[in-house]
């Protein structure tokens, strides 16, 4: 018969391996304890590069804003003096050679673009696709802006090529359709819209 003592003090008593078991269960809490600090590290690092990393984002945004903006800009200053010069050659009146104007900056707006994506690789349907999706609101905006002025100014419009008020008028009006605009263009990249597009096929 098995001596009731031994069972006492052996292996299974008090004094036996229950102060190991312990031991291992502290070492076992003190190795979750570290592992759950260098995650607590780990997810505080991360929050510091996100936040680091959120501004250069904006910073980033507004500058592909203002890129987009001033490609918008070189299409429809090249419309816009076209379509005056043709409209003075062909003698047209104001209302029909403003017509003409922002309907040749739509076509060099989006053939710049165009131009762009084509390199990049994109066939010519998808390509008009990127153009239209990329420049329609900031051309409409802009040369909304760009004629309201041109027609409010008084005299601008009847000028003529050859006279500095056209011409400031032109520059003026050009200048503030930018400065209006690129708040928009921002706006739609943030959301994935507008120049975003464009992007997702090539960088600038």
């Amino acid at each position: 018969m098995a001596d009731p003592a031994h069972h006492a003090t052996g292996t299974h008593g008090a004094g036996g391996p229950h102060p190991a078991h312990g031991g291992h269960d502290a070492r076992r809490g003190d190795h979750a304890h570290a592992g759950h600090s260098a995650h607590a590290g780990h997810g505080a690092h991360a929050d510091r590069a996100g936040h680091a990393g959120r501004g250069p984002a904006r910073d980033g945004s507004w500058r592909t804003a203002v890129q987009a903006t001033l490609h918008c800009l070189t299409g429809c200053a090249i419309g816009e003096v076209l379509g005056m010069i043709l409209g003075t050659a062909l003698g047209l009146h104001n209302g029909a050679t403003v017509v003409l104007s922002v309907a040749l900056a739509f076509v060099f707006g989006y053939a710049l673009t165009m131009r762009g994506v084509l390199r990049a690789g994109l066939p010519v349907r998808q390509a008009v696709k990127v153009a239209l999706a990329a420049d329609t609101v900031s051309i409409l905006v802009m040369e909304l802006i760009d004629n309201t002025v041109m027609v409010t100014v008084p005299g601008a419009m009847d000028a003529g090529l050859g006279n500095a008020l056209f011409w400031a008028a032109l520059a003026g009006s050009l200048a503030l359709a930018f400065v209006l605009t690129v708040p928009v263009n921002r706006w739609m990249i943030a959301r994935g819209r507008g120049h975003a597009v464009v992007h997702a096929h090539h960088g600038h």
